[in-house]
């Protein structure tokens, strides 16, 4: 079963008995930047200097990565200028979420849950239907980051997401966030891929830290 980029996030992200998300505002964006990265790789977009194009609007036969192509095309045609990386992502992340759940549901790895939070307040949770592509997944990630094995381009491009958005802990549980930091920071500086897709993901790292930092700040003012 191929998994997309933001489908394998959010498999990170969600508790797989209560199936609530952990860290939610950072994997929301990460969710999102998996989406564009995918594009990226599957050659329908291009992201340079931090700003998006659109390069081939034609379907790469993934619902979930085909919508989200039509919606940049036509939000991007409607501007003067190539949109910075950065406005997409906050302009979608949040509808970028809610798509690739329903992804997961479709494929059968997750199951929608209606609870009540405090007995008063209805929400809705997705806990594992089935482990066997987060193991796998997990299992993935664990090789290269702490087995020291050479990553593949998706691979470097997840790791890279993860580190940009802080997701230390989400990704890997059992290992203190600053002793995988420096291995996380040299995947996503590494030779794994060809020189634009390792600069599309600079630019989606350097979106998302930007984006993360504005946040907090936001936040604490």
């Amino acid at each position: 079963m191929t998994v997309t980029l933001a489908e394998e996030i959010m498999l990170l992200s969600l508790d797989d008995e209560s199936g609530a998300a952990k860290e939610k505002q950072s994997a929301s964006w990460a969710v999102a930047g998996g989406i564009l990265l995918d594009l990226v790789l599957a050659g329908r977009v291009a992201v340079e200097g931090g700003r998006l194009r659109v390069a081939d609007t034609t379907p790469a036969d993934v619902p979930l990565l085909d919508e989200r192509l039509r919606r940049i095309a036509e939000w991007a045609g409607r501007r003067s200028r190539a949109p910075k990386v950065t406005e997409w992502l906050t302009k979608d992340c949040s509808k970028a979420v809610g798509a690739t759940v329903d992804s997961l549901r479709g494929r059968g790895l997750v199951r929608a849950e209606r609870r009540r939070v405090l007995g008063l307040f209805p929400v809705t949770r997705y806990p594992e239907a089935d482990g066997s592509v987060e193991r796998e997944l997990r299992d993935r990630l664990a090789a290269v980051v702490l087995g020291g094995a050479v990553p593949d381009p998706r691979t470097a491009g997840l790791l890279a997401l993860v580190h940009g958005a802080k997701l230390h802990r989400v990704a890997f549980p059992d290992a203190p966030p600053k002793e995988i930091a420096p291995r996380l920071e040299e995947i996503a500086a590494g030779q794994w891929a060809s020189e634009d897709v390792r600069r599309a993901i600079r630019d989606m790292q350097a979106a998302m830290t930007a984006i993360l930092a504005t946040t907090v700040v936001t936040i604490t003012a």
